[in-house]
This record gives C-alpha cells, sequence and structure tokens, in this order.
C-alpha cells in the first residue's frame, strides 16, 4: 500500500480540523437558538399563566391513536414544552357493566387485549406526573401495542418510571376502576366521541381534521387567539 505524502497527510489533518469547527459551530448554534426558543416559552407561559391543556380520549390498540400519539402528539410538544399539558384517557369506545356484585367488566373495541392496554395506560398516566415523561412512556406502549405487557416491560426499562406501582394498579381493582373514570369523562364529551382518537384543546374540540393533522398548528392558533405568538409559531 502507498504511504500518504506528508503533504497529503497535512490536508487531510486541515480538512478534519475544519468539520470539527464546523460541528461544533452548528451546535453552538443550534443550543443557542434551543435557548432563546425556550427562554421564550418561559415567558409566554408566565404570561398565560396557564399552559395549554391537549387531552387526548384513545384506545391502547387503535391505529389512528397510535398515528396521533406518536407524530403529531411528540412533535407539537417537542416543539412547545413549556406551553402544553397533556392528558390522557384510555378507553374509546369501550362499554363499563358494573356487575350484580359491583365488580367492573370492560369490552373494548379491538377486544381483551385492548382492555388490558387501557388498563396499564390509565395507571401509567396517574403514576407519571412529569409532562415528558409520560407522553414518552405511552408513545413507547402504543408504538408496540400489539402486547400491552410485553411493551409495558420493555418501555420500564427504557423510561425512568415507578414500574412496581404500575404493574401492582393494573393488577387491582384500582386499575378498573381509573378505566371506569376514563369512560366518565369520554362519555361525558360533548359532543359525543364519534372518531378515536378525539382530542380537545383547552377543553375544546374545535376542529378535528386539523388538529389530527397538524396539532402543532392548531396550537399556535389557540395561543395566538391568546395574544402570543411564540418563536416556534412565527413561521406556521
Amino acid at each position: 500500500m502507498k504511504r500518504l505524502s506528508g503533504q497529503a497527510r497535512y490536508r487531510i489533518l486541515v480538512g478534519l480540523i475544519v468539520i470539527i469547527l464546523v460541528y461544533y459551530a452548528y451546535k453552538t448554534l443550534s443550543d443557542y437558538n434551543s435557548r432563546i426558543i425556550h427562554e421564550d416559552q418561559l415567558e409566554f407561559a408566565r404570561i398565560k399563566n396557564s399552559p395549554v391543556v391537549i387531552s387526548v380520549f384513545y384506545e391502547a390498540l387503535c391505529p389512528d391513536s397510535k398515528n396521533f400519539i406518536v407524530k403529531q402528539l411528540k412533535s407539537a410538544y417537542s416543539k412547545l414544552p413549556n406551553l402544553i399539558e397533556i392528558e390522557f384517557f384510555a378507553y374509546g369506545k369501550a362499554t363499563t357493566t358494573i356487575e350484580k356484585d359491583g365488580s367492573l367488566s370492560f369490552q373494548c373495541q379491538h377486544g381483551p387485549t385492548e382492555c388490558e392496554g387501557n388498563i396499564i395506560h390509565c395507571c401509567a398516566v396517574e403514576s407519571i406526573h412529569d409532562t415528558e415523561i409520560k407522553l414518552d412512556f405511552i408513545a413507547c406502549m402504543i408504538r408496540d401495542n400489539g402486547n400491552p405487557q410485553k411493551a409495558f416491560q420493555r418501555c420500564s426499562r427504557e423510561y425512568t418510571v415507578d414500574a412496581e406501582t404500575i404493574q401492582k394498579c393494573y393488577a387491582s381493582l384500582h386499575g378498573k376502576e381509573l378505566l371506569k373514570i376514563a369512560g366518565e369523562n369520554t362519555h361525558a364529551l360533548n359532543p359525543p366521541v364519534s372518531f378515536i382518537p378525539t382530542v380537545l384543546i383547552d377543553g375544546q374540540q374545535r376542529r378535528q381534521a386539523t388538529i389530527l393533522r397538524d396539532l402543532f398548528a392548531e396550537v399556535c392558533a389557540v395561543l395566538s387567539e391568546s395574544g402570543l405568538t411564540p418563536k416556534a409559531c412565527e413561521n406556521i
């Protein structure tokens, strides 16, 4: 193999140094822009006094719910983390039956496995208080929604959650009670649920087709109606 000349090695070294310098310059600029946007949102959060609340009425095995949470909700939250709070209600088009002995039974749109997944989701939502971790965990669960227990084990290892508390909740009557409450919140919607997921922004159903297609733009519209236009929304 022919050895590189000293001049060739020098040129390669200079090239590597230039690439490294360009990378760090780009990273510094990106970090600066992120910090500016972050500080901008904190200021708006102080002005608004409360975040925009996104309420997601969904099902653990629903493909449309999966698509919305993974693609729309995570994307919108990543752009406006200081201005968004999220509520999850895993129930959808299920039904609740109170048996003669007072016990609860459920029928879910995608069968018993979905009821199992819905209960795990409800327990996780109650247990996890940090919005970002809660969103990441629910998104992780719903990506692999064919086997809720397997997804729960995998996502519990990936994220810092109290897996023991969530599992105990799922295995107890409390888990079923949480699913019943999620159902009561779902049935209380006006107009009633016709499509899953149904998503509310600050308690309003607004334009569901737009929300499901471009949640971020709709959240920016809500903020604009309040007289707020964060930097992240300026190019909408």
